[in-house]
C-alpha cells in the first residue's frame, strides 16, 4: 500500500507518518521509486502501537524509540526484551535516596515482596516506585490505607499471572514485547478505571445502606 492508504488504514496523518519515519519509530517501506515506497500490514500495526505509546501512554519520542528498539532487537533473549520494554515505559522519578524515611519505606516494600516469595531484582525501579507511594502515605498520616497492601500483592500476582501467560502464548518475540507495551499502558488505564468504578459501587453500597 502507498503512504496515503497507510494513513487512512492507521488513522495517522501523512506528516506524522513521515515524522515517525525520520525519528526511527517506523521502519521504512520498500522503495518503489526515488520518492515512493510500499508499506505492509506490519506498518499499520506499528503505527497503532506508536499512537498507543504516545497518546495513551504519554511517552516521549525518545522513550517510545527505546521501547520499540527492544522489540526490534533480535539477539536479545525474550525475557530481556520484555524487561527492556517494561523498564522503558517508566521515566526516572525524583527522590532523595538518603532520606531515612524513604529508605524505611523501601525496606517495608522489600520485606513485603520477600514475604510473598517473589523473584525480583534488588535494583528494580518498581521497588523504588512502591517505596515512593508508601513513603508518601506515611508522610500524609494515611498509614491505615497501607493495611490494603497484602491485598494489592495478592491481586497483582493473580493479574500478572494471567497477563504474562497470555503474552507468552504469543510465541513471537516482537508480538510478546508489543503485548507488554500495550498491556502495561492500556491495562493500567483499564485497571485504574475499573478500580474507581468499584470504589464508586462500594461507597454507594456502604454509605446508603
Amino acid at each position: 500500500m502507498r503512504i496515503a492508504e497507510l494513513s487512512s488504514r492507521s488513522g495517522t496523518s501523512i506528516p506524522s507518518i513521515k515524522y515517525y519515519l525520520r525519528e526511527g519509530l517506523l521502519p521504512a517501506g520498500t522503495a518503489t521509486s526515488r520518492n515512493q515506497a510500499e508499506y505492509g500490514e506490519e506498518h499499520v500495526q506499528r503505527l497503532r502501537l506508536i499512537r498507543a505509546l504516545l497518546d495513551v501512554g504519554g511517552l516521549s519520542i525518545a522513550a517510545a524509540r527505546e521501547v520499540l528498539a527492544a522489540a526490534d532487537t533480535a539477539e536479545l533473549p525474550d525475557l530481556a526484551k520484555l524487561g527492556a520494554a517494561q523498564y522503558a515505559l517508566d521515566g526516572v522519578a525524583r527522590r532523595d535516596r538518603t532520606d531515612p524515611a524513604w529508605i524505611a519505606a523501601r525496606d517495608e516494600v522489600v520485606a513485603a515482596v520477600r514475604e510473598r516469595g517473589w523473584s525480583c531484582e534488588e535494583s528494580s525501579p518498581y521497588l523504588d516506585r512502591a517505596a515512593d507511594a508508601v513513603h508518601a502515605m506515611h508522610q500524609l498520616g494515611q498509614d491505615d490505607l497501607l493495611s490494603a497492601m497484602p491485598t494489592y500483592f495478592e491481586t497483582a500476582e493473580r493479574l500478572a499471572t494471567v497477563e504474562v501467560d497470555t503474552v507468552i502464548r504469543r510465541g513471537e518475540a516482537s508480538r510478546m514485547v508489543e503485548g507488554v507495551v500495550t498491556g502495561t499502558i492500556l491495562g493500567e488505564a483499564l485497571l485504574a478505571a475499573i478500580r474507581r468504578l468499584a470504589h464508586q459501587h462500594v461507597s454507594i453500597t456502604r454509605l446508603t445502606a
